[in-house]
């Protein structure tokens, strides 16, 4: 594993999802300010932390001043899942952490554990599932979802939960919401940042 990983933990490659549309919150959630860094550094930071490696999956002309690993979407148009597919399709690791870039309170220690967790699962993919449901974009997909991700693509069935319920996924139980609070519009931005 890259440096910054922890000894003793699943291999697995670091993702942050960056290209999403932002609609609500009428600006790149993205590019935030979080204290010094924008909100996809402060989770990046996170991941790479728990993963030992991130790179940041969207638009490199728009991210590339950030400094971190930028990889344009393989599949362009296709939201989160075309995000994950493009994920899996460059990774070099079996396993794959794979976050959101709207959720501040992703700490190294929960992910570090999240990883874990997948690297004893049977499953293709662990994902976390707090009180409002599961989460598929906190989770751990394995490489060999790749073949379930290009055909649901090719077909355009591109609900992340629909497809995650039809891997037989592992839950990952989380019982403290604000583990997996995300911010989606300036009023939450605001309170976040209060």
């Amino acid at each position: 594993m890259e440096g910054g990983g922890r000894s003793g933990a699943a291999h697995a490659a670091g993702f942050v999802l960056v290209g999403g549309r932002s609609s609500r919150m009428e600006c790149d959630k993205a590019l935030l300010p979080a204290g010094p860094q924008t909100l996809a550094e402060q989770i990046a930071h996170s991941v790479r932390q728990a993963a030992g490696s991130v790179t940041l999956i969207g638009d490199p002309e728009k991210y590339a001043s950030l400094g971190l690993p930028v990889i344009a979407d393989a599949v362009k148009g296709r939201g989160p899942m075309g995000g994950i597919y493009t994920a899996l399709l460059h990774s070099k690791e079996d396993w794959n952490l794979v976050v959101a870039c709207d959720m501040p309170d992703l700490a190294p220690d929960f992910l570090h554990a999240l990883i874990r967790a997948a690297g004893r699962s049977p499953q293709s993919c662990l994902v976390c599932e707090g009180p409002g449901g599961m989460e598929p974009l906190c989770a751990v997909y394995h490489r060999r979802l790749l073949p379930a991700l290009e055909s649901a693509l090719e077909h355009k069935q591109l609900k992340m939960k629909d497809f995650v319920l039809q891997q037989n996924p592992e839950r990952w139980p989380v019982a403290d919401a604000s583990a997996l609070r995300n911010v989606n519009t300036p009023e939450e931005w605001r309170q976040e940042v209060a």
